[in-house]
């Protein structure tokens, strides 16, 4: 894999190489960068056979160093649309779980599995232009998973928090996000639930 080129080059010819690494099984999302054109994991990318490999990190976001960006405003991106479950009334019995339904449950496939590598993100051209004020199509991913889950009290404060020209309309459906999504998910398909849901809101 990519991640294996990296450490041997780390371990053997530069001490000084930084990038970002934790699981290997692409579960942490922490070697996220852009292999040859493509925002994917290392850990999960074979080393073709051939010519050189060129390494980058992800695009259109500060380098700290060599691989390493920063995810600042990712996180805080993230954080801001409160991936909690929120509840107005306490469970009827306290301690006990709140339960679910096996077909409530199955809506939020496909949002739960994310584990914010921001390769989606990172490969929206939206995003490249608007930073600091479009969610991106992960942080939006999550808030659709919230919106989604039957236990959650808040979808109303939900959807009026992200009913915004910047913070959800910047999405034009290009769907790089869901090319870019080393776990096969489609942000920009739960977007576009988000998008009907804010026109049946009254």
């Amino acid at each position: 894999m990519i991640l294996d080129a990296l450490i041997k080059i780390k371990n053997e010819i530069d001490p000084t190489l930084t990038f970002r690494r934790s699981c290997r099984e692409g579960i942490c999302g922490s070697c996220a960068m852009n292999i040859d054109g493509r925002n994917g994991l290392a850990c999960l990318t074979n080393i073709s056979s051939g010519g050189p490999i060129m390494i980058t990190p992800l695009p259109h976001m500060f380098v700290i160093k060599d691989l390493v960006v920063d995810m600042t405003n990712f996180y805080n991106q993230y954080k801001s649309i409160e991936p909690r479950l929120k509840r107005k009334n306490p469970p009827e019995t306290p301690g006990k779980e709140i339960l679910q339904s096996k077909a409530d449950r199955k809506k939020l496939d496909g949002m739960y599995e994310c584990i914010l590598c921001a390769c989606c993100s990172a490969s929206c051209p939206s995003y490249w232009w608007n930073p600091e004020s479009y969610l991106g199509p992960a942080a939006l991913l999550h808030a659709n998973r919230w919106i989604m889950d039957s236990r959650d009290e808040y979808t109303t404060e939900r959807l009026d928090a992200v009913n915004d020209e910047f913070k959800l309309y910047r999405c034009h459906t290009i769907l790089n996000c869901a090319k870019a999504c080393p776990k096969g998910l489609n942000p920009g398909m739960q977007i576009q639930n988000i998008n009907k849901l804010e026109r049946l809101t009254p």
